[in-house]
């Protein structure tokens, strides 16, 4: 069974952040057309939660989400719309 584009995001950010709640969806659909679809690369809209966030400003937890996907940024994905937040935020976004 190969693994999914999909999928390799899913498991690095499940590994890197242990989230409390995860929601990633493949969006590149779209996009079709698009200059960045072109190349086979993907757009992908992730809402994470978890307490490594705990602390850090906006910038710096997407700068981790970034890290943590490393080369896919590069290779497979065009465009990520990220919503990074800590179990409390996420509480009072109920």
């Amino acid at each position: 069974m190969s693994t999914t584009r999909y999928d390799m995001i899913r498991t690095r950010l499940e590994a890197a952040f242990k989230p409390h709640s995860m929601e990633l969806t493949d969006e590149s659909h779209l996009h079709a057309g698009h200059a960045g679809a072109e190349g086979g690369r993907g757009h992908y809209r992730v809402r994470i939660v978890s307490p490594q966030f705990d602390g850090l400003k906006p910038i710096a937890r997407h700068q981790l989400v970034y890290r943590s996907l490393g080369d896919l940024m590069h290779t497979d994905i065009h465009a990520l719309s990220i919503t990074a937040q800590t179990p409390d935020e996420a509480q009072g976004a109920i």
